[in-house]
Order: structure tokens, then sequence, then C-alpha cells
């Protein structure tokens, strides 16, 4: 195959059961999805709390374009940072209980600008081998030594530590492991952080909105703060409803940001609608508390029936659901399967997850009734022989 051989590559990768593609939606973001006329009830939105259609929301987003027309036209240090912009962050600083927080577009160059600029090739990065992909390709761009660890196993975090020599290291991790619903156990990194005179970067993009006091995100489950984890990353591309993304941490944290984050400086600033949208939508996340209440009922229901028909279904109490599948092949099946019973759960398999690891990812929405969790039930138990038995070792 030469090296310009696409089609070759793209047969190779559809018979590896790895192909994905593109469906255009035809209705607003919620529970139930319209593809080609037909609907179906959505289990793979990261729309926990149901926001992403709310008609404050939609009403701010209408303002702001109002107030400051669709685009930026700039970068935030040229002209394109507005007053949108800066209310936004100076509310994100309160909600966060941190000196400062910085707009990105996309979690994405969030993750690509804080390590990107605050890493050299004398740093070395300590990261969770279940990381985003945005932490993996951002610490490779940094130039640091990288040394992955065993997922949220702080003995073999601690022995990475031990075996080399480093002037500088950052311990970054996930706070809500975004394909397995699990919480990093910060406590404990943050324990051993501070014996190796090492900072922490929490990349809590899927916990903000959802868990800890408020919503407030990983860190305040936990009870922990700036002093804890210097660095925070959040999005508001899921519980949140909205579009973009920040960091929160010290003044001398955001301004080195402000002055060395390419993804910052060199590219066009957020729109401000969406800025007044995220901002509505985090007023809403804070003040609606019956969302969290709902969607953990509703965590707590389907957990406690998937229990009972023994699926395979991985250990989480967060509105990610993983269903363990192992092979991409049956994954992309069972699926499919789904979907002729007018039921969408997308199927996840590698690079996604390591492999033999395939998955049906579940998400809940504060916005589901527990009338369309049945009907998934009811279509799980139909499926339930194209499962994997419920085994501790695959799980």
């Amino acid at each position: 195959m030469s090296s310009w051989d696409l089609k070759t590559k793209l047969v190779q990768h559809r018979a590896r059961h790895l192909y994905r593609s593109v469906r255009a939606r035809l209705n607003a973001q919620g529970t139930t999805t319209r593809y080609q006329e037909q609907d179906y009830v959505s289990f793979c939105s990261n729309n926990y709390l149901g926001l992403a259609n709310h008609p404050d929301l939609i009403q701010a987003l209408q303002k702001g374009a109002e107030d400051f027309g669709v685009g930026s036209a700039s970068s935030h240090l040229i002209n394109g940072h507005s007053h949108a912009h800066h209310e936004l962050e100076e509310a994100l600083a309160d909600y966060t209980e941190r000196p400062r927080a910085l707009l990105f577009s996309t979690g994405y160059m969030a993750n690509l600008g804080v390590l990107t600029a605050l890493l050299g090739k004398q740093d070395v990065v300590f990261s969770d081998r279940l990381n985003h992909a945005s932490i993996v390709d951002a610490v490779q761009l940094s130039g640091a030594a990288v040394k992955r660890y065993a997922h949220a196993q702080v003995e073999h975090l601690m022995q990475r530590m031990f075996d080399v020599d480093y002037q500088r290291a950052l311990i970054v991790s996930d706070g809500l492991f975004s394909m397995d619903g699990d919480l990093a156990p910060l406590p404990e990194l943050v324990k051993v952080a501070k014996v190796q005179d090492a900072w922490i970067m929490i990349d809590d993009a899927h916990g903000m909105g959802v868990v800890g006091e408020n919503g407030k995100g990983t860190l305040s489950h936990y009870g922990m703060g700036i002093d804890d984890v210097p660095i925070l990353m959040g999005t508001f591309g899921k519980a949140f409803g909205s579009f973009g993304a920040f960091v929160a941490g010290s003044d001398e944290l955001i301004e080195t940001l402000v002055q060395f984050a390419r993804t910052y400086i060199y590219t066009t600033a957020l729109p401000p609608s969406i800025a007044a949208a995220s901002h509505m939508s985090l007023k809403i996340a804070q003040k609606e508390s019956w969302r969290r209440e709902r969607l953990q009922t509703l965590i707590t229901y389907f957990r406690k029936c998937a229990a009972q028909l023994d699926l395979p279904l991985m250990p989480s109490n967060t509105p990610i659901q993983p269903l363990m599948v192992g092979e991409s092949e049956n994954a992309v099946a069972l699926s499919k399967a789904l979907l002729d019973k007018g039921i969408e759960v997308t199927a996840i398999r590698p690079p996604s997850v390591p492999r033999h690891s395939a998955r049906l990812r579940i998400t809940l929405s504060a916005e589901h009734t527990q009338a369309q969790v049945d009907r998934l039930l009811n279509a799980l138990e139909a499926l339930r022989s194209h499962f994997p038995k419920h085994d501790n070792a695959l799980l």
C-alpha cells in the first residue's frame, strides 16, 4: 500500500469494525433525536442537566447576538474580548472559588494551551492511562517527558515518580472519566503531589455541573481547593448545555496563559452570544438543584434495574453508565439492534477505549422520564443473551 492509498486504509478500518459515520440530527438536542423523519429515544448525549434547549439559554443567546453581533471577529488580545466574555470569566472565578478564569473555545484547545504553555523538555508529566485524547495530544506537543500510570492506580503513580529524576512534575487527570464514568482518586493524588512537590491539573469537563455541591465538580465532591489542585479545566458543552471551555486558577497561572498559551493567543475569541448563553447556563445550573437530584434518582433507578437483569454495567454513580461488550463488532451490532428498537446508544470502540473493551456508553439526563429509562431497560433485557456474562475480571 502506498503512503497515500487512503482507500485501502479506510477499507481496513471498516473491516476492524472501527468505522465511524456522521448523521444529521433534525431537531434540537434533547432526550429524543430525529434522523430522516424517524424519532429515537437518545441515551448518548452529554446534556446531563437537560439545559441545551432551555428557553432562557436561547433567549440569552439571542440577546447576546443583538448586543454584540454574531462573531467576535478577532482574538481576545486584539479586540475580540467583549463585556460578555468578561462577565462570564468573573462568574467562573466566583463559581470555582479561584482568583481568575480564562475562556477558551473548546476543552481540547484549553488542554493544549495549558500544557504546552507550562511544560517543556525539562519537565515530566504523569498522566492517567485513560485520560482524554486532548490531554494525550497536549502532553506530546509540550515536549515534556511522559509517564503514564495505570488508571486510578495511585501506587503505580508513586512507583513511576520514584523511578525518574525531574525538576518539575505535573500530575494530570480527568476528574470524571468520560468513557468509564468513575471519578479520579483525587485525595490520594493530592497526597502524592504534595509529598513529591508536584502540581496537579484536573480536566473536569464531565464533572462540572453534575457532581459536588451546587454541581461545582470533582474538586467540590472531595472538598478540594486551589491549594490542592492549582489548575482546573472545565467546559460548557456537557452539563451546561452550551459551548466553550475555561481554565481557572491563580492570577499568575491565568496571566501566564494569556501571555504564552498559543490556543488562546492565536485564535478568534468565542462568539460573545455563546458567552452570554454560557453565563445563563451557569446561573441555572446553580439555581435549579432539582436537576441534579432528578438525575441522581434516575442513575440509582437504572443501576438497580440493570443489576436485576445482570447486565455487565461498569461501576459508576455518574450520568455515564458504560455497558461492557468487549469486541468492537459486538458493540456495533448491539448499537444497531437498539436503533432498530428506536433507541440511540453509541458504540464506543478503540481508540476511544482500550482494545477488547468496546462498550455501549449509556448517558442519562435530568430530562429523561422513567418511562424512557424503562424502555431502554426492556430493550437491553431482550438483547441480554448478546452481552458477555457479568464478570468482575472483565469490569
